[in-house]
C-alpha cells in the first residue's frame, strides 16, 4: 500500500500539485486519471522520488520515502518497478539484454539465475523466444510488454505505468491493461497507472483518482464513476459522443429497472401494475352528437343515424 499526503509542486512559480492525498491500495489497479497538464504524471515522479515535493509525504507499506535516509530510499527503489510511457528501452540491446538490465543493477543473482528470470518473465508476458530481438524488430505493444517483463524482473512489490497504452491500438491497448491487471493481482502488487483512456478506466479501474487543474476532485470505482455530480469530471468522461450515448443507455436501463421493480412491489401487494408509457392510450373526445363515441354508430338501411 502506498500513501500520500498533502503533496504540492510547483515550476517557476506555477503550481502543478495542491495538496493532493491519497491511499493506493495493494492487489489493485489504481489510476491516475484526467487531462493532459493536470499533473498525473508530476505526482507519479513525486511517489517514485523522481521529483522531489515541495511539500508533503510519500510511504511505502508505512515506511517513510521522502526525506528519508538514502539507504532506506534506496531499499524501497528496489522494489519498484517502471514502465515508461514510450517503453523506454536500450536500442542497442536484445529483449533479452533490456529485461536482464535492473537484474544487473539491482540484485546479486548469476548470470544463470537472470536468464533464467528474464525467460520466465517474457513468457509470462507473452513473449517467449523473443530473446534476440531488437527493440526495432517488434512492434508498439511487443514493446510495451517487453518494459512490462523488465519492470517485474526484480520481483517488484510495486508497479507505475505512465500512459502504458499510449499510441497502441484498441485491440493492443485492451491486451496490455489486462495484462497488468493480471500481474497485479497474481503477484499482489500495488500498481498505480496515469492514464486519460476511458476504455482502460472502464475494463481495469479497481480504484480512480481523478485529477484536475493539480487537486484531486473525486475518487471511486469504475463501478461508480458514470454516476457522479461533479461537472468537471463528467465534462472529461462524456467529451465523445460514444460515452454519452453509453451514459443514455445505463440511464434508460435503470428507469426500466426501477419501474420492472416498483411493479413488482405493487404485484406482491395485490395493487394493479402501474401502466408504462407505451401501454397509455389517448382517449378521444366523444363527438357532441354522439355521446357513446366515434365507434357508436347505427345505421338502417341507406341511413347513418
Amino acid at each position: 500500500m502506498i500513501e500520500i499526503h498533502n503533496i504540492h509542486k510547483a515550476f517557476n512559480g506555477k503550481k502543478v500539485l495542491d495538496g493532493v492525498s491519497g491511499v493506493f491500495e495493494t492487489g489493485k489497479t489504481n489510476l491516475l486519471l484526467g487531462a493532459s497538464g493536470t499533473g498525473k504524471s508530476v505526482l507519479l515522479k513525486c511517489i517514485v522520488g523522481l521529483i522531489k515535493p515541495d511539500l508533503g509525504s510519500v510511504t511505502f507499506d508505512g515506511t517513510y520515502f521522502t526525506n528519508n535516509k538514502l539507504d532506506i530510499r534506496q531499499e524501497i527503489r528496489r522494489k519498484i518497478g517502471m514502465l515508461f510511457q514510450g517503453s523506454a528501452l536500450f536500442d542497442s540491446m536484445t529483449v533479452e539484454q533490456n529485461v536482464e538490465f535492473p537484474l544487473k543493477m539491482l540484485t546479486d543473482m548469476t548470470k544463470e539465475e537472470r536468464k533464467e528470470r528474464v525467460d520466465f518473465c517474457l513468457k509470462r508476458v507473452g513473449l517467449e523466444g523473443a530473446n534476440k530481438k531488437m527493440p526495432s524488430e517488434i512492434s508498439g505493444g511487443m514493446k510495451k510488454r517487453v518494459g512490462i517483463a523488465r519492470a517485474i524482473a526484480p520481483h517488484c512489490t510495486y508497479l507505475f505505468c505512465d500512459e502504458p497504452n499510449s499510441g497502441l491500438d484498441p485491440q493492443t491497448a485492451l491486451k496490455i491493461d489486462e495484462l497488468i491487471k493480471e500481474i497485479t493481482e497474481e503477484y499482489n502488487i500495488t500498481t498505480i497507472i496515469v492514464t486519460h483512456d476511458m476504455n482502460s478506466v472502464i475494463e481495469i479501474g479497481d480504484k480512480i483518482f481523478f485529477l484536475y487543474e493539480g487537486k484531486k476532485l473525486w475518487e471511486g470505482t469504475r463501478d461508480d464513476i458514470m454516476d457522479t455530480d461533479i461537472k468537471e469530471l463528467n465534462d472529461f468522461i462524456f467529451a465523445n459522443r460514444l460515452m454519452r450515448d453509453a451514459k443514455k443507455v445505463e440511464e434508460e436501463e435503470r428507469e426500466e429497472e426501477e419501474e420492472r421493480r416498483y411493479n413488482g412491489q405493487l404485484a406482491s401487494q395485490g395493487k394493479e401494475k402501474a401502466p408504462s408509457e407505451e401501454s397509455v392510450e389517448t382517449e378521444k373526445e366523444p363527438h357532441p352528437d354522439n355521446p357513446e363515441g366515434p365507434a357508436a354508430t347505427t345505421q338502417t338501411g341507406n341511413d347513418k343515424v
